[in-house]
């Protein structure tokens, strides 16, 4: 009997470390089959899905119901599971260099828990080669064991989007691959067991390692694109908006949008494939282009709120701004990498006075991460406010709402950094990507 069908049987379990927007979702569809044991290393965290609460507040308590899945904090339990899969953050350090130790953190627990015949698969995205050269040797250490022989290992990308209700781990094809025909063969029948848009199984390791960086690096580049014409006819005084919905008339334009690029994914992949071409002496140009242009974005759109402050007569040091939404992208409590971080922090450093709310971010996260906070309400004295975030409260928000928290004051200006409000401000200064 091979591991998917123990798994089938119940005579297998499966583990899932990394309980984050990643993890929790994969162990629920998987618990709603078979045996599971969800690990993640934060004891408050474990205990929040115990009581059928998400930590990220993605899932509801009816996500949890007729799951057969254990919740755990103890790295020991893992030793009762026989299918593991790792999916665990891949970040970047301060000098956008990958950040492994997560996810080599990871495979020291799970080497340590490793029997014969037992399956890992990694879902982090990494760089090409990651899983072979810097994951395997750790998992063999640690269990004495040889991979191939008496353990098999995958690579499985993760695909999900958060926020989104609609592409789910269920209804996104599943990239899978193994380390020999074998592995490949059970790791796909078993993720096909949850994974309804079905498996797509890559030749290689290395492929879908591949494949997965390629997918956030590819939207990157092409945001910034828009990004760096936003700033071009800025200059020119046009509309970015305008000119992509004329030119979007065409059929094989592709639709992408300026903004900012933050985000645990797209903000943050392609410096795993920059970092791993140096070493075969290839320094990417258009890769690192399109990093550069979004990485400056929010710093841009700062100093444009300044100019315009300045412009309209307004002592900077004197100014109090508005910034409305905080978390990387809209409906999400999700504050990694959040670029709205660079917009205040720039803001800050002329001395503007700000205020900062959102609906979905946690206070407490934002002080630790960030050194600020969010305010308990909203005043009607801002020259200015910046809507860095579409979260659907924003959305039905009009010109009048804005007119009464600038009430008291001259010229106010009104910042729209994904351009949902255009075309419908008439009287307020108005500026977007």
């Amino acid at each position: 009997m091979n591991i998917y069908e123990k798994l089938l049987s119940k005579e297998a379990t499966l583990s899932v470390i990394g309980l984050g927007y990643v993890g929790l979702p994969i162990a629920l569809e998987f618990a709603k089959q078979i045996k599971v044991i969800g690990f993640d290393i934060k004891e408050d965290r474990v205990e929040k899905m115990r009581n059928q609460i998400d930590p990220s507040e993605e899932l509801e308590a009816k996500d949890f119901e007729g799951c057969d899945i254990y919740f755990t904090a103890d790295a020991a339990d893992l030793r009762n599971a026989n299918f593991h899969i790792i999916g665990v953050p891949t970040p970047i350090d301060n000098h956008n260099l990958p950040d492994l130790s997560p996810v080599l953190s990871a495979s020291h627990a799970v080497g340590r828990a490793l029997k014969k015949g037992d399956y890992v698969v990694y879902e982090s995205t990494v760089y090409p080669g990651c899983t072979e050269e810097d994951c395997i040797p750790i998992l063999e250490k640690e269990s004495g064991l040889k991979c191939g022989e008496h353990f098999k290992v995958g690579f499985s990308p993760e695909r999900i989007n958060p926020g989104d209700k609609e592409h789910t781990i269920t209804t996104i094809t599943k990239v899978v691959s193994g380390c020999d025909e074998v592995a490949l063969d059970n790791i796909a029948k078993t993720y096909e067991l949850i994974v309804t848009a079905g498996v797509h199984r890559a030749p290689s390791i290395k492929v879908a390692e591949a494949a997965k960086i390629i997918e956030n690096t590819q939207r990157d580049v092409n945001i910034g694109l828009m990004n760096e014409l936003s700033i071009i006819f800025n200059r020119m005084g046009i509309n970015t908006y305008d000119v992509l919905e004329a030119a979007g008339t065409k059929w094989n334009f592709l639709r992408f949008y300026p903004g900012l690029v933050g985000g645990h994914c797209i903000g943050v992949d392609p410096y795993y494939l920059v970092y791993k071409a140096k070493e075969f002496r290839y320094h990417p140009q258009i890769i690192n282009s399109g990093r550069f242009v979004n990485d400056s974005m929010g710093f841009y759109a700062a100093k444009q709120l300044v100019k315009k402050l300045i412009a309209a007569g307004k002592n900077i040091q004197q100014s109090k701004v508005l910034v409305m939404g905080v978390t990387f992208k809209e409906n999400v409590t999700d504050i990694r990498n959040s670029k709205v971080a660079d917009v205040i922090s720039e803001l800050k450093s002329y001395g503007v006075n700000l205020d900062i709310v959102d609906p979905y971010a946690n206070p407490d996260e934002l002080k630790h991460e960030y050194g600020f906070t969010l305010s308990k309400q909203i005043s009607n004295d801002y020259d200015a406010v910046v809507v860095a975030v579409n979260h659907k409260d924003y959305m039905s928000l009009t010109e009048e709402d804005f007119k009464n928290m600038m009430s008291k004051v001259d010229n106010p200006i009104l910042v729209d950094i994904k351009g949902i409000y255009r075309n419908k401000i008439k009287d307020l200064q108005y500026w977007s990507f």
